[in-house]
């Protein structure tokens, strides 16, 4: 115990006085950290001297002093950041490259879309220009008639009401159209109304047997009747009968019809077709001639059916000046 006390004399508590100080050193709140911590005239000096720099850099344009050290960052840093750029790049346009696909497949389904539209009007470009001629050609017709029409389509072709050569077409008593009326297209006579619903007509074309039109022939004026053959197309002709035995018409003269009594069924001057050749009946000791109609009846569309003017209608109706109303 005294040994020990001995020991632990005046270098012991010089051992234990001396730890404070050691310690003191090494913390965080002693003299070295508040030597390494700058000073408020080093930060101030920095601060001057960026703005300096800055000021001198912005007066300087081109002939910057600090042009050179610009340069040489930018040689330096130059390749990196290409390098980064590159590298980078596939993942930053990944966005774009799904908002472009998504454009594309817009653009792509617009342009199929108007090449289906110009090949369709390219398509019906014909068609087209057919109905225009035919619109001009009916109200043409009617200026040289001097009849108003009420225009239709032909929406059907074949047999309707036990009759054989029938047409339908789109127009019906909504629009001014009643039994027993004239129909004519721009190339002559078509027939005419047997039938009439609220929207549709049922036409009797010329060249069915049970037709019988009353016609004049050329100058002559000479009157007879035409009777259909039931034939359809090129070969189609009706048969013309004249009253008077010892007349014979010439070929190429024009038939036109005679018009019957108040204008039904059909109404006086209208084209029917033209002889094309003569023949005798000994049996019956007649003339008879042959007429091609003006008209083919294999290709209708437009027709015009004849009305008394201010018909009330559900469409346009052509005037007899070629106007519409």
């Amino acid at each position: 115990m005294g040994r020990l006390d001995r020991f632990r004399g005046p270098l012991g508590r010089s051992a234990r006085r001396s730890r404070p100080s050691r310690e003191r050193r090494w913390s965080g709140t002693g003299p070295l950290d508040e030597r390494s911590r700058p000073s408020r005239s080093l930060l101030v000096a920095l601060v001057l001297a960026s703005l300096t720099l800055i000021t001198l850099d912005y007066r300087g344009g081109d002939d910057s002093p600090v042009e050179s050290a610009r340069t040489a960052v930018g040689e330096v840093f130059g390749p990196v950041e290409t390098g980064t750029a590159t590298a980078i790049r596939p993942f930053t346009a990944v966005p774009d490259w799904f908002r472009s696909r998504g454009a594309l497949h817009d653009d792509v389904a617009r342009l199929e879309a108007e090449n289906a539209r110009l090949r369709s009007a390219a398509a019906t470009e014909d068609y087209d220009r057919n109905r225009l001629r035919e619109y001009d050609g009916l109200t043409a017709a009617a200026d040289d008639l001097g009849y108003a029409l009420v225009p239709a389509r032909v929406v059907a072709l074949g047999p309707a009401q036990s009759f054989s050569d029938t047409v339908t077409i789109d127009a019906g008593s909504q629009a001014g159209i009643h039994p027993d009326m004239t129909v004519v297209n721009n190339d002559g006579l078509v027939g005419r109304v047997l039938r009439v619903t609220r929207t549709t007509s049922t036409v009797l074309l010329v060249v069915d047997t049970n037709s019988v039109v009353g016609g004049r022939v050329g100058e002559s004026m000479q009157v007879g009747f035409l009777h259909g053959r039931g034939v359809i197309g090129d070969t189609g002709r009706l048969d013309l009968e004249l009253v008077d035995e010892s007349e014979v018409p010439a070929r190429d003269d024009t038939v036109v019809t005679w018009g019957s009594r108040d204008g039904a069924p059909y109404v006086a001057g209208v084209p029917v077709g033209k002889v094309t050749s003569v023949y005798s009946s000994v049996r019956e000791t007649t003339q008879r001639a042959v007429i091609k109609p003006y008209v083919d009846f294999g290709a209708l569309d437009l027709v015009g059916v004849v009305v008394p003017p201010g018909t009330h209608s559900d469409r346009a109706v052509i005037q007899a000046d070629g106007s519409f109303k």
